[in-house]
């Protein structure tokens, strides 16, 4: 079942039975103080605001019986999956914080917010770099359940965000990014990163607002 969704540059077609929503990063870590988005300096309350229409759409993917996957970044204990150059340029990695070890994994840092918290049976994706299909089994999970599109929320928008949905062009998936469900440390960097996806007819895909994305889901 198809369901045109508004979007730029132009009408998103929903493809129900071939859609997932894959919710990026929205861990303890990146949106609250104390964590490695803290420790950078940046105000972690930036962050909070996509937290509200990640909700929405994640209640509609959910009633509509979607795929919902979600990712965290973060390190194994040992950090053998830190290689030297990110480590040089994120030094605060593995160093003790107050929510852990930051963006160490099965420290309180490095899980999800409550409020976004996984359902059982949905896959969480741990992956060690920005992109949410390097050296991970994302790709494997999705061509499972023949998935050809992705919803993609979540955070940084310029970071994660971007190289996920860069990542996921270059494999052949349609990619819908939520505007208000995206959000940046920076604005301004926010702010560019929808511009590119929907620039020159839609070169990384579409861009559309929560609402009117929930809206669609619960239709369909």
């Amino acid at each position: 079942m198809s369901r045109e969704i508004a979007a730029r540059p132009a009408p998103f077609v929903l493809d129900i039975g071939r859609v997932a929503l894959v919710i990026i990063d929205m861990q303890r870590d990146f949106l609250e103080p104390g964590g490695f988005g803290a420790a950078l300096g940046n105000d972690v309350t930036k962050l909070r605001a996509a937290i509200g229409p990640i909700v929405t759409v994640l209640a509609a993917a959910r009633a509509a019986g979607i795929l919902v996957v979600h990712t965290r970044e973060g390190h194994r204990p040992d950090l053998a999956d830190l290689h030297p150059a990110k480590h040089r340029r994120a030094a605060g990695i593995g160093r003790a914080g107050p929510m852990g070890r930051i963006l160490v994994r099965g420290e309180a840092g490095h899980g999800i917010i409550d409020d976004l918290a996984p359902a059982d049976g949905e896959p969480v994706v741990d992956k060690p770099g920005k992109g949410a299909f390097y050296a991970t089994d994302l790709e494997t999970i999705l061509h499972k359940r023949s998935i050809t599109q992705l919803i993609l929320a979540g955070v940084t928008t310029e970071v994660c965000v971007h190289t996920t949905l860069r990542e996921a062009n270059d494999r052949g998936f349609e990619c819908l990014v939520l505007e208000d469900g995206t959000a940046s440390y920076f604005p301004e960097f926010h702010r560019a990163a929808l511009e590119m996806v929907a620039a020159q007819g839609g070169i990384f895909g579409w861009v559309a607002a929560s609402a009117d994305v929930a809206a669609s889901l619960a239709g369909a």
